[in-house]
């Protein structure tokens, strides 16, 4: 049996580039139609953008991905300070207090804030463009593998979930069997008593038997009994099949609530079991309702 993913997971991995850069990768996907993809990443990360795109692209097919990229610099041990500028910026201070005829002294807090006056050393810069893309490509894989992880125990959920749906199903739709011959006598002779009150008499007998006969037979559900199991069946085989299969999946529904429709459509108002085979269709409409429901999440 093949495997089948949710369209819904999340997964994170973490990563290092050097003593003062490190990473967090992480990986979100929820329900789309198509894939959509959605990639928060640093500025200047148009490249590494370009290289993420088709990786994801090769094992996502459903769903809106998002990815995103976060960056931890640390710089300890690897900061200097400009005296010479702490000087000039002070030496500022002290003639525009002057002038002004200020009585204040330069606060040290707030010089060391200013531009140039801290800055990291040759070291720091080491953290290159590419030493980045590097060590994100690097982790990608396992960061989709983590993300698949998720989806997959989650489509095996759903996949149970769905599979209890047929079966309800299925069971529906053998009571409804077990009733349609009571039904289809019920509608035959409705019709044949509608028909003499119309005719009120004046129609062979035989002729009217015939007529009523073959309306009966129109109202029977029989094919809509035969393509409800057959539906049944073609999903289940859709289900071990896996791969992408939501959409056929949904598709596969619509037949099913079309046949129930039909069913309702030509049981309604029928005497005898008429009623409860209403009351059947009705569950059955519902349990289909609750596997699309269960549909929309899958790949």
């Amino acid at each position: 049996m093949s495997t089948v993913y949710s369209m819904t997971g999340f997964a994170r991995v973490e990563g290092k580039v050097s003593e003062g850069l490190a990473f967090t990768l992480a990986l979100k996907s929820v329900n789309h139609r198509f894939l959509d993809l959605n990639l928060r990443l640093p500025g200047g990360s148009d490249a590494l953008e370009m290289k993420l795109r088709p990786l994801l692209k090769e094992k996502l097919r459903r769903g809106h991905i998002e990815l995103t990229l976060s960056l931890a610099r640390t710089a300890s041990g690897r900061v200097s300070v400009d005296a010479e500028m702490i000087r000039a910026y002070a030496e500022a201070f002290r003639n525009a207090a002057a002038d002004l005829d200020l009585a204040t002294q330069p606060d040290l807090n707030t010089i060391l804030r200013l531009p140039g006056v801290i800055s990291q050393d040759a070291r720091a810069n080491e953290d290159s463009v590419e030493a980045l893309e590097a060590a994100v490509l690097a982790q990608i894989d396992a960061l989709i593998e983590a993300l698949n992880t998720m989806r997959q125990r989650e489509g095996d959920a759903l996949r149970a979930d769905l599979r209890g749906c047929l079966d309800r199903l299925a069971e529906l739709v053998e009571q409804v069997a077990g009733m349609r011959e009571g039904v289809q006598q019920a509608y035959f002779e409705r019709i044949q008593q509608r028909m003499s009150k119309m005719l009120d008499g004046n129609v062979d007998e035989s002729r009217l038997l015939q007529e009523a006969a073959l309306l009966a037979e129109r109202s029977s559900i029989d094919e809509e009994l035969v393509r409800l199991r057959a539906h049944i069946q073609h999903f289940h085989e859709l289900l071990d099949a896996g791969g992408e299969v939501g959409k056929k999946l949904d598709f596969l529904l619509q037949e099913f609530n079309r046949e129930a429709n039909t069913l309702l459509s030509k049981t309604s108002g029928v005497a005898g079991n008429g009623t409860r085979i209403t009351e059947l269709g009705l569950a059955i409409k519902s349990e289909i309702e609750k596997a699309r429901e269960q549909v929309q999440n899958l790949e």
